[in-house]
């Protein structure tokens, strides 16, 4: 059956015009609302606005004007049931065929920062789910659409079938709208929940973004939700797994965290290598490869800088997992895109939003939600926070500084030993902080790297004074570290004896 009448209600006009040229070259009635009307008619498109149709005006600034029988009686009615179409007949009310919606915008409202609550309130909105919501439940008959990415696949499906839609057609559109309606409730009860300061339930909606290879191992299937291609491309390379995603996370987090020029080389989420450079993306990559040169094999690389010839001509070398970067030159790409394997990722600059998101995890029996640690804290007035005799110089101020960036981003228990520009070596993962030191300080053993003059970074504090002894002991001059040791006065007083200069920042930075 031919669509006849279409219900065009939209906030986003992307696309608008020339899908209801579309519709009105194929004789269909356009109902519409408000600033959609308008636009309609301006475009020079033919159009009936609501109250007209439903013979009632809009009401109370426009809140009431599609909550009305006219519109939900056109929508639910159903065609193959005689009743249904005598009580239309007997009361005038006939078929809205097609339904064009997107809401009005709450989401990007509530993410200003400074939205009020009366302003979020007014971009509730109400008529727009309940007619997506009545015309999904119908879709045996009304072609639904909340996306207008989907208005090309509606039109071209009713110029080959005389004006319908495909019935497979009407029940994917259909489960978008459910999906989209309950994700959009979704976010109004978060952001009321957050106002009212309560946190008695959590709702999340999100759309299947991709399958994924696979999970940690080849035997579990995965999935991602939500919309991780808005924030990174894959431009190369196999599909994505469980891990690579979590590396990518880790990855872009750990690299945002500097300004200069910086490459970063991960394994297993762990920073393997970190080295920062005043221009040359080569020399951060020599410091960084040159803290543990076994771990890239088959890990990640991440740089804050559009990919080079000169460094992709380097890494090309090595057999690594996957490579980001917010760019990469021409001949950069094409050169690295000769590896078959190789998964090459493009990080958009919004990125930075995406981890500032709360961490969501599973748990028996549901879920745990948890404010993203997006951001070093504890490093500002670092000169204020010295707990020793000895002051650190600029230098080791600097050192610390760096040390400190990377001991977040490293597996709880965390070790680092830094200089102002690149790490020199890191201990992760440790059910004790002095067996994450002493591994810190073999791998710079390993390495050929000199921990003399070094600062070290502690994600937590140093519960004795042995980890921090055995810091001294291999060469660091400085240390940073939260503080807040039931023995900080012995740890304390072992720096003091070895003239180490010490920092407490107050802030812990697990990860686990």
């Amino acid at each position: 059956m031919s669509i006849k009448r279409a219900l065009l209600s939209v906030s986003d006009k992307t696309g608008l015009a020339d899908f209801a040229k579309g519709l009105a070259d194929m004789g269909v009635e356009i109902l519409s609302t408000g600033g959609t009307a308008k636009f309609l008619t301006q475009q020079g498109i033919p159009v009936k606005e609501v109250s007209e149709h439903t013979g009632f005006p809009e009401l109370f600034d426009g809140r009431v004007k599609t909550l009305h029988p006219m519109i939900h009686g056109g929508l639910l009615q159903r065609r193959d049931l005689v009743e249904h179409q005598k009580q239309a007949k007997d009361n005038g009310i006939p078929p809205i065929d097609l339904v064009a919606i997107n809401l009005y915008p709450f989401e990007e409202t509530v993410a200003k920062g400074d939205v009020t609550l009366e302003e979020a309130i007014e971009n509730i909105d109400i008529g727009g789910p309940s007619m997506l919501r009545s015309a999904a439940k119908n879709y045996e008959a009304v072609t639904v659409i909340a996306d207008p990415a989907d208005y090309a696949t509606v039109l071209e499906e009713m110029k080959e079938d005389e004006g319908d839609t495909k019935l497979s057609t009407r029940e994917r559109l259909a489960c978008k709208v459910f999906q989209r309606t309950s994700a959009y409730d979704a976010a109004i009860a978060r952001y009321l929940n957050k106002e009212q300061e309560t946190a008695k339930s959590f709702n999340l909606s999100l759309p299947l973004y991709s399958e994924l290879r696979y999970g940690d191992n080849p035997h579990q299937e995965t999935r991602l939700y939500g919309n991780f291609g808005d924030y990174f491309t894959k431009l190369h390379g196999k599909d994505l797994s469980y891990t690579n995603v979590l590396d990518i996370e880790s990855a872009a987090a750990l690299v945002l965290e500097f300004r200069r020029p910086t490459v970063a080389i991960l394994k297993h989420t762990n920073p393997c290598g970190v080295g920062c450079a005043d221009e040359d993306l080569r020399e951060a990559w020599e410091k960084a490869f040159e803290t543990d040169k076994q771990a890239p094999f088959g890990g990640v690389i991440i740089t804050n800088r559009p990919m080079t010839l000169g460094l992709a001509k380097i890494i090309g070398e090595i057999f690594t997992d996957v490579i980001i970067a917010p760019d990469y030159e021409a001949d950069a790409r094409a050169l690295l895109q000769k590896k078959k394997n190789l998964r090459l990722m493009q990080m958009m600059p919004n990125v930075e939003q995406a981890l500032q998101q709360p961490i969501i995890r599973s748990a028996p029996g549901g879920l745990m939600v948890m404010d993203s640690d997006y951001k070093a804290l504890g490093l500002e007035d670092i000169e204020n926070k010295v707990k020793t005799e000895r002051p650190p110089t600029k230098d080791e101020i600097e050192s610390m500084r760096f040390a400190w960036r990377v001991a977040k981003h490293v597996k709880s228990n965390a070790i680092v030993f830094a200089s102002g520009d690149r790490t020199l070596g890191i201990g992760a993962g440790q059910m004790s902080r002095v067996d994450s030191c002493r591994i810190a300080i073999w791998k710079a053993k390993e390495a050929g790297l000199s921990l003399q003059g070094s600062a070290v970074g502690s994600d937590a504090m140093f519960p004795f004074a042995d980890g921090l002894i055995a810091c001294a002991e291999a060469g660091a001059t400085c240390a940073i570290q939260p503080g807040g040791s039931l023995r900080d006065a012995e740890v304390i007083a072992a720096a003091n004896e070895r003239k180490i200069a010490m920092v407490f920042t107050g802030y812990r930075h697990f990860k686990h």
